[in-house]
């Protein structure tokens, strides 16, 4: 879809979720996916927010370099809705009904 489109990753209308963390090899995994590009919801926090930097970089300060940052959304609900606000936000973006 990206090369079809001809646009990079993070502007595509996709999100992440891991609603429980498991181990760190999914928080690797997680970061992976947020260095492709893809805002990830996480519902739980994992062990590596522990400092204010580190947690803005990773909740915010990864867009400008990255295109995409985590969230950590422990409610379900308000999970499923913040992703679906930035897959809409994306589709609006690149003109999609």
């Amino acid at each position: 879809m990206q090369n079809r489109l001809g646009v990079d990753i993070s502007a595509l209308p996709a999100a992440g979720a891991a609603p429980e963390w498991m181990s760190e090899k999914a928080v690797s995994i997680g970061a992976y996916v947020v260095s492709s590009g893809v805002f990830t919801v996480l519902g739980t926090i994992p062990p590596v927010l522990g400092s204010k930097e580190v947690t803005s970089l990773l909740t915010k300060g990864l867009d400008g370099v990255l295109g995409a940052s985590f969230a950590v959304v422990s409610d379900p609900f308000k999970a499923a809705n913040l992703m679906l606000e930035h897959i809409e936000g994306k589709r609006k973006a690149l003109g999609l009904k």
